[in-house]
C-alpha cells in the first residue's frame, strides 16, 4: 500500500511539472507573439513617420522661395529633421517626430502668412500629402499604443511576468507626447 502511494505521489508530482511546462511553453509562445506585433505595428508607424520626415525637405524648400526673411523657423524645421533617421533607435525616431510635429506647427504659422504660397499648386500638393501622412501617424500610433499595452500587461501581470522576466521580455515604451501642446493632432493647414 505504501508503493501505491509513493506512485500515486511521482505521478502527481510529474503531472504538476508538466503542467508547469506546459503554462511556462504557452506563456513565452504568447510573449513571443505580442512582441512581434508590437514590432510589426512600430515597423507600419515607422514607415509613416519616414514618409513625413521625407516630406519636410520639399515642403521648406517651397516655403523658402516665399519665406527668405523667415529663416529661423525655416532652420528649426531643418535642425528638428536632420538627424539620419536610419540611423536613429526607436526611442530616438519617436522623439525626434515629436520634435518635427512641433516644428510643423511653426511652418504653419509661416504660410499662413503669404497667401501667394498657399495658393502655390506644388506647395498645395506636398501639403495634401503631408495631411494625410498625419491622419496615417495618428491612426498608427492608436494601434502601436494599444499593442504596446497588451503586451506590457503580459510582462507586468502574475503569473506572466515570471515568465517575462525569466526570459528578459522588458517593457516597451508607448508613443506619447510629452508637451501638452503637442497632444493635439498636428494639423497641416498651409
Amino acid at each position: 500500500q505504501r508503493s501505491n502511494f509513493m506512485n500515486i505521489g511521482i505521478i502527481v508530482i510529474i503531472a504538476i511539472i508538466v503542467i508547469i511546462g506546459i503554462y511556462i511553453a504557452a506563456t513565452y509562445n504568447k510573449l513571443i507573439k505580442s512582441r512581434n506585433t508590437v514590432d510589426e505595428a512600430f515597423s507600419t508607424m515607422d514607415v509613416y513617420l519616414k514618409k513625413r520626415w521625407d516630406l519636410i525637405p520639399n515642403i521648406v524648400s517651397t516655403v523658402k522661395g516665399y519665406a527668405k526673411h523667415e529663416a529661423e523657423t525655416l532652420e528649426k524645421v531643418i535642425a528638428a529633421r536632420n538627424n539620419g533617421y536610419s540611423s536613429l533607435n526607436t526611442q530616438q525616431k519617436l522623439q525626434a517626430n515629436a520634435e518635427l510635429g512641433t516644428a510643423i506647427k511653426s511652418l504653419n504659422v509661416v504660410a499662413e502668412q503669404y497667401p501667394d504660397l498657399k495658393a502655390n499648386h506644388n506647395f498645395m500638393d506636398l501639403s495634401a500629402q503631408l495631411k494625410k501622412t498625419e491622419e496615417d501617424i495618428a491612426n498608427a500610433r492608436k494601434y502601436y499604443n494599444a499593442v504596446v499595452k497588451q503586451y506590457n500587461n503580459l510582462t507586468q501581470m502574475f503569473p506572466s511576468s515570471i515568465v517575462a522576466s525569466m526570459f528578459r521580455f522588458e517593457k516597451r515604451d508607448m508613443f506619447i507626447v510629452e508637451d501638452t501642446a503637442q497632444r493635439e493632432a498636428v494639423k497641416v493647414e498651409f
